[in-house]
């Protein structure tokens, strides 16, 4: 059979709420998820034996294999699938690794993707929606890939008819793990977040599509990101990424995605992102900087 390939598109958390610490540990969210033009890509070269193979400018960022979301989707889905076929991936790997973009949950999800295609699953089969939520909580949303009121422990998707916004998004190119900076939040099993109680993301009334970007960012701006100033703590290159992109001509929002350290802007005019992408390139060039779309 003929290589299968597909791509793993940056998840960005337009806004992040934490309500609070369940009682069984996990966090009880509420984020407004769209996805960028940037991708790793993940390749599967159907054969008799499960492996993945690096490659890109950040592979060696990922670590071993082993460890892999790919391989570890991967098999659960084989335990669930009887006879399933698999093989090699190869995984292009351009995404800052622990960047608050999902990357690993993006390649991930790719990997379902491709695994559903060679098996002749539909991607809402409920082994692998089960598989994606064993993986990791990103990674349901990361199936599909399509802009959503995500709540929960990230497996309630609500479909968000986004418009294609223009954006700069940049990482200082240090990792930030989740874990610490959901710890830094402090909460107990069982602790509800003050101000959780406000109105529910997905009860509110969001913009469409034909809605202009300004409307869009006006509501966006009303609930902000929960993680920011615990991820700022630890890391505080996060303060001097949001004021770089705040001082970009023509931003209109400036904020963090996910746990970090991976912040955007979004932008009225295409040019004024790639101007100010062009900028911060100059700047910091050890930053990871994209300029492109949401959505």
């Amino acid at each position: 059979m003929s290589v299968l390939s597909e791509e793993g598109r940056a998840k960005v958390n337009l806004t992040l709420r934490v309500n609070g610490r369940r009682a069984d540990g996990y966090h009880d969210l509420e984020s407004v998820v769209a996805f960028a033009d940037c991708a790793d890509r993940l390749t599967l070269t159907p054969g008799a034996d499960l492996d993945l193979l690096m490659s890109g400018p950040l592979a060696q960022a990922c670590g071993d294999t082993s460890d892999n979301l790919v391989l570890k989707a991967a098999k659960l889905l084989a335990e669930r699938v009887p006879g399933m076929k698999a093989g090699q991936f190869t995984l292009d790997k351009v995404l800052p690794v622990a960047a608050g973009i999902g990357g690993g949950s993006a390649d991930a999800a790719a990997a379902l993707r491709l695994l559903a295609q060679l098996n002749g699953l539909e991607l809402d089969d409920p082994r692998i929606i089960e598989v994606a939520q064993l993986t990791g909580a990103d990674v349901p949303v990361c199936v599909r890939s399509l802009a959503c009121v995500m709540t929960g422990v990230g497996e309630t998707l609500q479909p968000l008819n986004l418009p294609k916004m223009p954006c700069v998004m940049v990482n200082p190119c240090v990792p930030v793990a989740t874990k610490d900076v959901f710890g830094a939040l402090g909460l107990r099993n069982g602790e509800l977040l003050v101000g959780a109680t406000d109105v529910l993301l997905q009860d509110r009334s969001w913009p469409d599509a034909d809605n202009s970007i300004a409307e869009w960012i006006e509501a966006f701006a009303e609930v902000g990101n929960d993680l920011e100033a615990p991820a700022a703590r630890i890391q505080p290159v996060i303060t001097e990424v949001l004021s770089a992109l705040g001082a970009a001509e023509g931003n209109q929002l400036a904020r963090m995605s996910g746990s970090g350290a991976t912040c955007f802007a979004i932008f009225e005019k295409p040019a004024d992102a790639q101007a100010a992408a062009e900028k911060i390139r100059r700047d910091h060039p050890e930053w990871w900087v994209h300029a492109g779309t949401l959505s």
